[in-house]
């Protein structure tokens, strides 16, 4: 008999049909002798639905109460997939993410979890129920709501699974497993039958939206073990994630090609070169929450210096103006320059370590199409480039064949 935690995304319950194939999916695990924890998004569209309608009495909604709205989408799913399970026969049982005690701090919109008292779900399972959990919430010590941010279902189901130390972490999505990139891009892309979680926290954090970073980096830290699955599949073993030394199944030096199209360059010139200059720059934007990622830095024969960074596109706008309205006088910057048509392509792979020649074989790749690479970042097991938008899918292909990752090459 093994603890299984099963995380099901907003199409996996999006209509009350999908939610009885939840209930008939569990009964097979129940049938087979398992303890199963639930734990669900809102249906598809619907947490959309509810900031649109907060939106419409507030342009910017003050983020309490906006945690108090969206909260209740999972609330109604945790509702009818239990009603779902009892109508197939089990005994289930629906908590929200208050009533489980997942204590969070209070940053509103996207608290990060601090604990998580698991004491009712142990008892109840020892009693033959289903637990259904409400994914991406939980309260502050102040009783207040929270939300853990878009995504943050997968990490209240890594994070659960971690506080019951479950056999196994399953999160059923639209998508069978893990793809050496999105197939929608590249059709030759291939599932993977198993990656470590050093390459899915890079591939998360690079632009792959299967997982949610902020699980895949508790799934590491707590050891759980997770799996990728379909939940419009009846059979199917995934995508495992796991450790690199139990990673024997694939020994491909790359594991897939991560792209972000939602990149802005900025870049701050004629900056003087003198200590402390970059965190005058980067200090404000920070203080506005507005994340940087990567970071260049040009020294020129005058003294001065090029700084140019990227930010998410949505944040862009709020940078620029940051930049020019507080930063560029204050340094003495001659100025600020911004192209929110930018994307960010990634190759990433354990296999790095071993082998040189990646970097100086993707760059010429990109070359041979005439694709300008305008920055650089690296690390021991990935190399990202920022190009111009447009050539984003045409790289994304050919990096993914150069690196044979295409089905026939397997």
């Amino acid at each position: 008999m093994a603890l299984i935690v099963q995380k099901y995304g907003g199409t996996s319950v999006g209509s009350t049909e999908r939610i009885k194939g939840v209930a008939r999916r569990v009964a097979k695990y129940k049938a087979q002798g398992h303890q199963v924890v639930v734990v669900v998004s809102a249906m598809s569209g619907e947490t959309n639905r509810l900031i649109g309608l907060a939106k419409e009495i507030l342009e910017q909604p003050d983020p309490r109460e906006l945690d108090v709205v969206v909260s209740t989408g999972e609330q109604v799913t945790i509702g009818l997939v239990s009603m779902a399970l009892m109508a197939a026969g089990m005994k289930a049982k629906s908590y929200t993410g208050a009533q489980v005690k997942i204590l969070t701090d209070s940053a509103f919109n996207k608290a990060r979890i601090l604990s998580i008292d698991e004491e009712n779900i142990r008892t109840d399972l020892a009693n033959g129920y289903v637990v259904v959990v409400a994914g991406f919430q939980g309260m502050d010590e102040d009783g207040n709501i929270t939300t853990l941010g878009r995504g943050g279902s997968d990490t209240t189901g890594v994070a659960i699974a971690a506080a019951l130390r479950a056999d196994e972490c399953q999160i059923y999505t639209d998508v069978d497993g893990v793809y050496t990139t999105d197939p929608r891009l590249v059709p030759e892309a291939r599932r993977l039958k198993s990656i470590t979680f050093e390459e899915m926290l890079e591939m998360a954090s690079l632009g792959s939206k299967v997982l949610q970073i902020r699980s895949v980096e508790f799934a590491g830290k707590y050891k759980v073990k997770l799996r990728v699955l379909s939940s419009f599949e009846e059979e199917g073993e995934g995508t495992l994630i796991t450790f690199e030394e139990d990673n024997k199944m694939e020994q491909a030096i790359i594991s897939g090609i991560a792209f972000n199209r939602d990149e802005a360059k900025i870049t701050v010139r004629g900056v003087p070169d003198r200590p402390g200059i970059a965190y005058q720059i980067l200090g404000p934007v920070s203080d506005a929450n507005v994340d940087v990622d990567m970071i260049i830095q040009n020294v020129g024969v005058d003294g001065s210096t090029d700084f140019s960074f990227t930010v998410h596109r949505n944040e862009f706008a709020k940078a620029m103006d940051i930049l020019k309205n507080q930063v560029q006088k204050h340094i003495g910057a001659r100025e600020v320059i911004g192209d929110d048509k930018t994307a960010k392509v990634s190759v990433v792979g354990v296999g790095m370590r071993s082998h040189v020649g990646i970097a100086s074989k993707m760059f010429r790749t990109l070359a041979e199409e005439g694709i300008n690479i305008q920055m650089i970042s690296t690390s021991e097991i990935k190399i990202s480039v920022v190009i111009d938008e447009k050539y984003l899918e045409l790289a994304v292909r050919v990096l993914h064949k150069a690196f044979d990752l295409d089905q026939e090459a397997v």
